[in-house]
């Protein structure tokens, strides 16, 4: 373990769960715990439960839990030692570094940010020298004032392949870190060169405003048009959008999602901004969710063209199960939100803005397309496409009214097509009714856990496992009645032989028996899984104790002779194989 279980128990009582969960979950007291929408699935019921006592949080939902840590790591999409980090900056609190592993990966995590913002600088630098004037008059050309070319920190890469590699090495970084931070590429004769050469530079920071990666683009017509940093110790392009770190702090609940780079920046110089763009992918559900934390609305601003429509059904979907409500932007007139405003003016485009689809409406005109309904043969085909849309709307004055419109476009009654979308979407509803109920029985989650992770086996052992670790975990003075009779390779599920086997370790040293020591060798998966069980637990007592004891010791033994006689039987039917075959 990196850190010590002293060090992070000190931690997490130093961050109180429902204090940290309350800057991005609106939380309601209900009795003990607290409640409150699930930040990581979509619901309209709150089944997000905080214990404030045992310092976890559970979702009855979709069965994600842990401790503040974890809560951390998920919602900012950090790692343990980040998150860690970042909780002990909260709490005024200094991460000793006893740890090679821990200082190693923490000093080559800030090496690389800084190496980015030096390099940032570089390019912005080059940008206004002479070498810069043909990017600059490009930017210009596309509009850009010199106050939103340094907003954003835009540069430029000099044609060279070494004068960047030159000017970090004289800085003091060495050509491992420019490797490792995506800023340079190795040749076949073993050196490096400059990855980003004669492009105009667009500097990509995270949320808290630390250049993370870059994105170069040509200013001809050269390929690749856009050239990005890839995947690197800081950069993750999944999980980050361009301009976040400026579009979170916007006014109001809305958020622009446009497709580039320059559609973005002309966006925030009209005064829109709350854009942003993902990073040169589609959207990913990583982003959605990262949207879902600051913004409840999105209006999908992409280009008008084949890839761009095919883009936006897949960012509403994603959107949509993120809990974000979502609107299409259609630009008549110009391909892009850039041209458009240039064409037309900012005025003009906030009018298009506030006029915006929402996306069952964007959804149902795609659906006419290639369709001539003034044929009886487009007006069915486009219907069958309407009730397959309009059957999944969980809304019924939504369903009904979107209904009411596609019926009428179609030539046909209301109560016609009703009765179609009602037929489908009872087909629908038993369809993925008759799914989790084949999810509910299969082997793999069949009387498992909350999480479904576990395949239970031995199902009465197991069960007996789950109330002795929620019993411990609640009463560690027992376990001074199990430790001298109970081992980890009494647990017929790896996961419970793992946490007892900790506790018993954690008992010997005289500490608490916290979720964070608990599941240091556990997953998110794992740990999920054992706060559900943990978060349904009712309590005991000795009595109940020595029960889960008796029927774990019991049941060992008759698995261990099931086990035996299986191995027996495999061995007698392979003896048998081999004699009929003479060998």
């Amino acid at each position: 373990m990196a850190f010590s279980d002293r060090f992070l128990e000190d931690l997490c009582a130093r961050n109180d769960i429902v204090s940290l969960v309350s800057q991005y979950v609106s939380l309601t007291r209900r009795g003990g715990n607290y409640v409150g929408l699930c930040p990581f699935h979509n619901e309209k019921t709150p089944s997000f439960n905080v214990s404030a006592d045992r310092q976890f949080f559970h979702c009855f939902g979709c069965g994600a839990g842990g401790d503040v840590i974890t809560f951390l790591m998920r919602i900012e999409n950090l790692d343990f030692p980040d998150a860690v980090y970042q909780l002990a900056e909260r709490a005024g609190m200094t991460v000793p570094e006893n740890d090679n592993e821990v200082r190693v990966q923490k000093q080559k995590k800030d090496r690389i940010l800084s190496l980015n913002r030096d390099a940032a600088r570089f390019f912005h630098t080059m940008l206004q020298a002479e070498e810069g004037k043909e990017a600059l008059a490009y930017l210009a050309g596309r509009g850009l004032s010199p106050q939103t070319i340094k907003r954003f920190g835009l540069g430029f890469a000099p044609d060279s392949w070494d004068k960047l590699l030159k000017q970090m090495t004289a800085a003091g970084y060495t050509k491992q870190e420019l490797l490792d931070s995506g800023l340079a590429l190795p040749n076949k004769n073993g050196g490096i060169y400059d990855r980003f050469r004669n492009r105009v530079m667009f500097p990509i920071f995270d949320a808290r405003g630390s250049v993370i990666g870059f994105g170069g683009r040509v200013m001809d017509g050269g390929e690749p048009k856009y050239l990005n940093s890839p995947e690197t110790i800081v950069f993750n392009k999944r999980r980050n959008l361009f301009a976040l770190n400026l579009a979170k702090t916007s006014r109001g609940e809305r958020m622009i999602l446009a497709e580039g780079y320059m559609d973005v920046i002309a966006l925030h110089q009209a005064g829109f901004d709350c854009a942003v763009a993902s990073l040169g992918t589609a959207l990913t559900q990583e982003q959605a969710r990262l949207i879902a934390r600051y913004k409840s609305e999105v209006v999908i601003a992409y280009d008008a063209d084949n890839a761009g429509v095919n883009a936006a059904n897949r960012a509403i979907e994603l959107l949509k199960e993120a809990g974000v409500a979502v609107k299409i932007l259609r630009i008549p007139g110009a391909k892009d939100p850039d041209e458009f405003i240039k064409k037309f003016g900012r005025d003009k485009f906030e009018r298009l803005l506030e006029a915006s689809e929402a996306d069952l409406e964007y959804r149902l005109v795609q659906a006419q397309g290639g369709l001539n309904l003034e044929e009886d043969e487009g007006r069915v085909e486009y219907l069958k496409r309407a009730v397959k849309i309009l059957c999944e709307v969980s809304s019924d004055i939504e369903r009904e009214i979107y209904l009411t419109r596609a019926a009428k476009q179609a030539g046909i009654s209301a109560e016609v097509l009703g009765r179609e979308v009602a037929r489908a979407r009872k087909g629908l509803i038993s369809k993925r009714k008759k799914e989790q109920e084949r999810k509910d029985l299969s082997p793999l989650t069949a009387k498992g856990s909350p999480a479904r992770e576990l395949k239970y086996q031995h199902t009465k052992s197991a069960v007996a496992e789950e109330n002795l670790i929620s019993l411990l975990m609640a009463r560690p003075e027992f376990m001074k009645q199990v430790e001298s009779r109970l081992e980890k390779s009494h647990f017929s599920v790896p996961v419970f032989g793992k946490v007892y086997a900790r506790m018993k370790e954690l008992h010997s040293e005289n500490s608490a028996f916290s979720l964070t020591a608990l599941t240091r060798d556990c997953t998110q998966e794992e740990t999920a899984t054992l706060v559900g069980i943990f978060a349904k637990f009712v309590g005991g007592d000795t009595v109940a104790l020595e029960d889960y004891l008796s029927i774990i010791l019991q049941e060992q033994w008759k698995i261990k002779d099931i086990d035996s006689e299986t191995a027996l039987q495999e061995a007698m039917a392979m003896f048998r194989k081999k004699k009929g075959t003479g060998e």
